[in-house]
């Protein structure tokens, strides 16, 4: 029992060393009830390279999957299989853009609010953004079955593509509320502190993928179709693992409950990640228009040469693209928790690993344009030719790629989607429209191959200055 010392003033009762030891282990049962979060982390460049390094890598294998059906339906079907393949992605990147909305806007509400210690408030609002992306999907993959003919005519489709066209579209759009939620479920396993989980299940996605499209197009002819069912398979395998996960992770730091449909949450969202809507669809649209102008200049053969060299972009994007989303929820997570110290340190040390990739990236960009290219038509062809010379030509960009993503994904991250969707509109579509309606016209073809790295550079000024005005509200310099 507890001691009473009479000669102490105001009566102090001193606890018995029985008492302490049992206030000591009620206090270590609390506690496990809201297990840590594997965000709460000192940075140093290394932990940031070993914790992004997963999504990096899964971004690479995701941007493979691009790869394995153009080098199938460029190599097995025909060149211009190819080009149908590239003018249809616009419509599923467009699909996709609602997805990483969801899931980049989401982690960073769901993010801050693990850092400000409010655990439940973050699962409900996790399971609500996933219940929202799944209907979105569904709408968005409805609309698509019910009028393929009207969106191929959006696209720039003409009566000689469509067959083909359709026949990829179609077993894409069947899958592809799977698909969204798979992005979505990627991005939440970082939120969650486990990145690694979700590059396992995109590598099983890849296997799988290069493993349908062998099986659906080489041995049994589907052609396209065999290549569009093989990637919504792919996509499909980190989305069924991901929502068996996170119904069973009852002891980690999310898991699904009861969802609370809070508008405002969702609205908020939105908001964070309109950025990454914006880039998406902004993708879209900046494809379709260059590829009709690529078809005015040059024919169907300048659309697969772009698309050969978007695909070659992609695959060195990843180290930008995947560090980038890799480190959001350490973002979001600081700042709910109001963690200066390390703001400032994540953001000058993110700086220096994006400058050291931005020079690998160009360094093998430049030796791998030609063996990439390779791998979809022979050097012999004029294809080949116009891929090579665009991929050289749109490395100048990745001076200042890195720089603008991470700047995009840093305000999202921050909870602050107008700045984020300012920066990503003016990059990915009000730069790179202004420089296509101007350069082709004084250079011709190279012109569009100079529209993106153009852009780039103007972005980048756009985003220097919001960094410069931003760092005293957010305390990231």
């Amino acid at each position: 029992m507890s001691i009473l010392l009479a000669d102490a003033p105001n009566d102090v009762i001193v606890p018995t060393e029985t008492e302490i030891v049992v206030a000591n282990e009620l206090a270590r049962d609390t506690k496990t009830e809201e297990p840590d979060s594997n965000l709460d982390h000192d940075i140093s460049t290394k932990w940031l390279v070993k914790f992004a390094l997963p999504t990096v890598l899964s971004t690479l294998v995701m941007s493979a999957f691009g790869i394995t059906d153009g080098v199938f339906a460029a190599r097995v079907i025909s060149p211009v299989a190819f080009a149908a393949t590239g003018i249809v992605w616009p419509f599923m990147a467009f699909a996709m853009a609602v997805g990483f909305m969801l899931s980049i806007g989401g982690s960073a509400i769901v993010a801050k609010k693990l850092g400000e210690g409010k655990n439940s408030e973050a699962r409900a609002d996790f399971t609500t953004l996933t219940i929202v992306t799944f209907v979105t999907s569904a709408l968005l993959s409805v609309f698509g079955l019910i009028f393929p003919n009207t969106l191929l005519n959006i696209l720039g489709v003409d009566a000689f593509l469509q067959p083909l066209a359709l026949q990829y579209l179609q077993p894409l759009l069947v899958l592809l509320p799977f698909a969204m939620i798979g992005f979505f479920i990627q991005q939440f396993f970082i939120t969650e502190g486990k990145p690694s989980l979700g590059f396992y299940l995109t590598l099983v996605g890849g296997a799988v993928n290069l493993g349908l499209n062998f099986l659906l197009i080489w041995h049994l002819g589907w052609e396209l179709r065999g290549a569009a069912i093989a990637t919504g398979v792919g996509y499909s395998i980190p989305a069924i693992f991901g929502l068996v996960y996170f119904l069973r992770n009852k002891k980690g730091v999310l898991t699904f409950v009861k969802p609370t449909w809070n508008l405002r949450m969702l609205g908020q969202a939105s908001v964070n990640g309109a950025s990454e809507m914006v880039t998406m669809l902004a993708a879209s649209i900046t494809s379709v228009v260059m590829n009709n102008i690529l078809i005015g200049l040059v024919g169907y053969e300048g659309v697969a040469a772009v698309a050969i060299m978007m695909v070659g972009q992609m695959l060195l994007m990843s180290t930008f693209l995947g560090y980038a989303t890799g480190i959001a929820p350490i973002i979001s997570y600081n700042f709910g928790k109001k963690d200066t110290f390390r703001l400032k340190r994540l953001f000058r040390r993110s700086l220096g690993i994006i400058a050291a990739a931005a020079a690998l990236s160009i360094v093998s960009g430049w030796f791998l344009a030609s063996p990439l290219t390779m791998i979809y038509v022979p050097r012999s062809t004029e294809i080949y030719n116009m891929a090579v010379l665009a991929f050289r030509v749109g490395l100048i960009g990745f001076i200042f790629m890195g720089f603008n993503g991470f700047a995009s994904v840093m305000f999202t991250a921050l909870n602050n989607g107008l700045v984020s969707g300012l920066l990503s509109l003016f990059r990915t579509l009000v730069f790179v429209l202004l420089m296509l309606s101007l350069l082709p016209i004084i250079l011709g073809l190279n012109g569009v191959w100079l529209a993106l790295p153009a852009a780039e550079l103007l972005a980048f000024g756009t985003s220097a200055i919001f960094i410069w005005k931003m760092r005293n509200r957010y305390s990231y310099i």
